[in-house]
């Protein structure tokens, strides 16, 4: 009890670090991505954590098990380095002992990891999703640049000719008003402010020393000149500011837990099975159809043979479209149950990596005798291109019918899994060192060359 301790401590400050790490990376990534979205906006900095808090959550179900594999490879390894796994076999303890604790606990890891996949993630995506949503609808700050028309405000052309950027003063103001479909109506004036109102619905513009011309299109005899000093003209902004919509609404299927989803399968299976009975009614009559009897033959003698033949191919051809029309519905719902059981096997398989990585990362450990993060991430980095491959062509096979579900999520932990079963075995039966000397025989001789010099 007191080595499974001492492993899993060990294990602690490696797992905090990795996961800290491949975090940060993943987020950095993200904002990288979405950056242009939010910029110009005019968000809440709480709206941009929010937003952060919600794509968190599928970053977590990612970072858990690579974590897992880093820091396995980081404290065998560093065990290794110090002599003490040589020390603990020659007590007797075989490396499967050893990895008892990390096993239990990278179990203990999959099965909360399944209860998150469930429960807090497919909420989560869904708030990621309407926010996303809401903040791609808002549009950014008004701009108004000088000699240019903006018509970023619904029903209005503004024109300044100049404009102060600090005081959102304005001269030689121009407004073309379309509020009202039946009058033509232009604004002038020689100064004005513009501003947002404090709950930024409105977007006041208070013009001083104008002119508002008007004229209705069903009396085009009437004209309307009307002179100002001041005049306030009340826009809508409400596409300038940002509204968060309520969850509700349907639900993908990254959105919806394990049991949700077998539920829509259930009513799919039941719409497939009528399409299937409606295929075979179908193909029956075609076949039918397609044979001819004694009594037909001889209408067919007696009628006009033209009229016939153009009848039985226009029949013929009614009953292949219905049949291809039956098809086509039936392999759309394959694919959409099929779809639904990638994510249902996805919320399992990626937990059951965390116990994957672990047998994979003792006996690399071992082998590699190196405690550091950049080994340790060196070879992480390899496995987790191979495992993510298995995952994503899986998961692209399935989607179209090439592959069943299970195996494209599965395929993944199973070879990895054997990987990881091979290697303990053959570290528990003899030592192995893996050594990465080759890699200098890469480097060309006259890099040597001219580091030595350097170092001289």
């Amino acid at each position: 009890m007191i080595l499974i301790r001492y492993i899993l401590k060990s294990h602690f400050a490696p797992f905090i670090f990795s996961a800290f790490t491949l975090t940060c990376i993943l987020l950095l990534q993200f904002l990288m991505k979405f950056a242009d979205r939010l910029v110009g906006k005019g968000l809440d900095t709480f709206i941009v954590l929010q937003l952060i808090a919600y794509n968190l959550a599928w970053m977590v179900v990612l970072v858990i098990p690579m974590a897992c594999l880093v820091a396995t490879l980081m404290a065998f390894g560093a065990m290794s380095q110090n002599n003490e796994i040589t020390i603990i076999k020659s007590s007797g303890v075989s490396l499967w002992k050893m990895m008892i604790g990390p096993l239990a606990a990278s179990a203990v890891l999959c099965y909360l990891l399944i209860l998150f996949n469930n429960h807090v993630l497919p909420d989560a995506n869904h708030k990621a999703k309407l926010l996303t949503f809401d903040i791609s609808r808002t549009k950014p700050t008004l701009s108004l640049e000088p000699g240019l028309f903006s018509q970023e405000v619904s029903n209005y052309a503004i024109l300044v000719r100049m404009v102060d950027k600090n005081s959102n003063l304005l001269e030689g103001v121009t407004i073309y008003d379309y509020t009202d479909p039946s009058k033509i109506s232009v604004v002038t004036a020689k100064k004005g402010r513009i501003y947002f109102s404090k709950d930024q619905t409105k977007l006041i513009m208070e013009l001083e020393q104008g002119e508002i011309h008007e004229s209705e299109l069903m009396r085009k005899n009437m004209y309307r000149r009307l002179i100002f000093s001041n005049h306030r003209i009340s826009m809508n902004a409400d596409q300038f500011s940002f509204q968060q919509s309520t969850p509700g609404g349907p639900r993908g299927d990254r959105e919806l837990s394990s049991a949700d989803m077998k539920y829509i399968i259930d009513s799919l299976q039941v719409i497939k099975s009528k399409q299937d009975s409606e295929l075979v009614k179908e193909t029956g009559k075609y076949f039918i159809k397609s044979i001819v009897s004694k009594e037909q033959r001889a209408v067919y003698k007696s009628a006009n043979r033209e009229f016939v033949y153009t009848n039985a191919i226009e029949n013929l051809n009614t009953s292949k479209s219905v049949i291809i029309s039956t098809i086509k519905r039936v392999e759309y719902t394959k694919s959409e149950i099929n779809s639904y059981w990638v994510e249902i096997h996805k919320k399992y398989s990626i937990p059951a990596a965390c116990i994957i990585f672990v047998l994979i990362g003792a006996p690399l450990g071992v082998m590699t005798r190196k405690g550091g993060f950049g080994m340790a991430a060196s070879i992480s980095l390899f496995f987790f291109l191979i495992y993510w491959a298995f995952l994503i062509g899986g998961e692209k096979l399935a989607d179209r019918n090439l592959l069943s579900p299970f195996l494209g999520m599965w395929s993944a932990n199973f070879l990895l899994g054997a990987i990881g079963i091979l290697l303990t075995m053959k570290s528990v039966r003899e030592t192995v060192t893996l050594e990465f000397n080759w890699i200098q025989k890469l480097i060309p001789k006259n890099w040597k060359s001219q580091d030595n010099t350097t170092e001289d």
